[in-house]
């Protein structure tokens, strides 16, 4: 098994997206990209902790691999927008891919710039690429968050969405 880790707004949705792809074993929704050690939520939304609301993917390679993983963040967002998601604004909603390997950020930068040169949004990608750090689980009521409420999804549509 192996481990990606993305932000890409509020991380419900993001989760959501992640979890039910074909090879994807595990999805926790955590913090990580910032400087408080151990944050709540309520920390990370007042924007002061550097943390993203991000999603640990727990993957097994031989299924799916890191660039199909890519392809669904570049799908699930707009990457163009900073520190923000739709409505929602502030610094924890951010864009950004924290990468594990060194294959992996070969890998995510390349895709970055492919979609990039591609057209398909409304401007530049603006998507932060990170050495992945401390990943810090948010608290049990955030995980799974959609699912143990029967929603299926809550981010706003991309333009191909």
């Amino acid at each position: 098994m192996e481990k990606a880790t993305f932000a890409a707004g509020c991380f419900w949705g993001v989760e959501a997206a992640f979890r039910d792809l074909p090879g994807v074993t595990d999805t926790t929704v955590g913090y990580t990209g910032g400087h408080r050690v151990n944050p709540t939520y309520q920390e990370v939304c007042t924007g002061k902790t550097g943390h993203a609301e991000s999603v640990e993917v727990t993957f097994d390679p031989k299924k799916v691999s890191y660039d199909q993983l890519l392809e669904m963040f570049w799908e699930i967002h707009d990457p163009t927008t900073m520190n923000r998601q739709g409505p929602d604004i502030g610094n924890q909603y951010r864009s950004a891919i924290f990468f594990h390997t060194p294959e992996q950020e070969r890998s995510a930068r390349a895709s970055r710039d492919r979609h990039d040169r591609s057209g398909q949004f409304d401007g530049p990608i603006v998507t932060e690429m990170l050495p992945a750090g401390s990943f810090y689980k948010a608290e049990e009521f955030h995980q799974q968050y959609l699912a143990k409420r029967g929603m299926v999804e809550c981010h706003v549509p991309t333009r191909r969405g």
